[in-house]
């Protein structure tokens, strides 16, 4: 894979990661009322689901790729498609203060397989992977299964360190959010224009 394409792939991600959602609000309530391991638990959780979904996208899509070059092609434009509808719905959205919220406080262990299962079983996140990978993969680049694998790897590996990051700074965070309670106001228009962006560039970059 080319530099541009994992540089292009680096910044989208983080840019995603660390505008304020539910992944980042639940490290913060954990971090919060659990204390730091409980907050890097969960983000580990998390980015344990992420991999899990990641590792279910490379071995469907790569197989979709082996069975027909056309089909594959038919997935990454449905995929263009939807980020940019996920855009539109994010962009158009009325979006409300944030609130880091409250959460009971409870050990590393159970803030980790809480962090698993809300990410495994979320099916949004599961069409995000299908629809966000294809749109970085290039057959004629090499092997499909490890572009995918890459790419699975460079997004956990962010996801630790913002989460983690996250979970160290809590207080700092959680006191910024509460300053700036209107950046739930933005916070959609920026993800949309992020999630439309990418849809539309990738769409005619294989033009």
């Amino acid at each position: 894979m080319t530099t541009a394409v994992l540089t292009t792939y680096v910044l989208v991600v983080l840019g995603l990661m660390v505008i304020p959602g539910p992944a980042t609000l639940l490290v913060l309530a954990r971090s919060v009322s659990g204390g730091r391991q409980a907050g890097i638990a969960t983000g580990l959780g998390i980015a344990a689901g992420d991999l899990i979904h990641s590792t279910m996208a490379t071995f469907g899509l790569s197989a979709l790729l082996a069975t027909s070059a056309l089909a594959f092609e038919i997935v990454k434009y449905v995929g263009v498609a939807y980020l940019v509808y996920l855009g539109y719905r994010a962009f158009v959205e009325k979006s409300g203060n944030l609130d880091v919220g409250t959460a009971a406080p409870i050990s590393p262990a159970r803030a980790f397989r809480q962090g698993v299962f809300t990410e495994i079983l979320n099916p949004k996140t599961a069409l995000f992977f299908l629809a966000f990978l294809p749109q970085f993969i290039h057959p004629e680049s090499g092997s499909v299964i490890g572009q995918f694998a890459l790419l699975g790897v460079i997004f956990v590996a962010l996801s630790i360190c913002v989460t983690s990051a996250l979970a160290f700074g809590a207080g700092s965070v959680r006191g910024w959010l509460a300053k700036n309670r209107t950046i739930g106001r933005w916070q959609g228009k920026v993800v949309g224009s992020i999630y439309m962006a990418l849809g539309v560039r990738l769409a005619f970059q294989q033009q």
